[in-house]
């Protein structure tokens, strides 16, 4: 599986962490950046990432700033992108469950990062349940 990383400044050094992590378990990575602590407007990383993923060119998104909301804002402009920001293992398995989520936002400012590796997890090894889900997918399509 290949999965897109990308964050701003404050939410960097986790996106080095989840990067490493992610290897180790045997996923391909592409990053978009950034590539440093420097600041930066997480528009310019996280829009390229969330593209990836609505294009198919990776199955997943990972994306990362000081709270993770305005990334997951950047990302579901997109069609085609349900990004879900998670706080813990519980809000992980519900977002691929039940909304089937291809992008995860994570605020490294709110989060350890063994919390932050056990959500990856979670989120990655949980499938989508369909059923009446599909259907509530379908409408957000439309």
């Amino acid at each position: 599986m290949k999965i897109a990383l990308a964050s701003d400044h404050a939410g960097f050094r986790y996106k080095q962490m989840l990067s490493r992590f992610l290897i180790e378990k045997g996923y391909e990575i592409k990053d978009f950046g950034t590539f440093s602590e420097k600041k930066v407007d997480y528009p310019d990383f996280i829009r390229p990432a969330a593209q990836a993923v609505a294009r198919a060119e990776v199955d997943k998104g990972i994306i990362l700033g000081g709270s993770g909301n305005g990334e997951a804002i950047v990302a579901n402009r997109l069609p085609g992108i349900r990004c879900t920001l998670c706080w813990n293992t519980e809000t992980a398995r519900l977002a691929r469950k039940h909304n089937d989520a291809n992008m995860l936002a994570l605020g490294q400012r709110l989060i350890s990062e063994e919390e932050a590796r056990a959500i990856v997890q979670t989120w990655l090894s949980t499938d989508f349940e369909g059923g009446r889900h599909t259907r509530r997918l379908e409408k957000i399509d439309r």
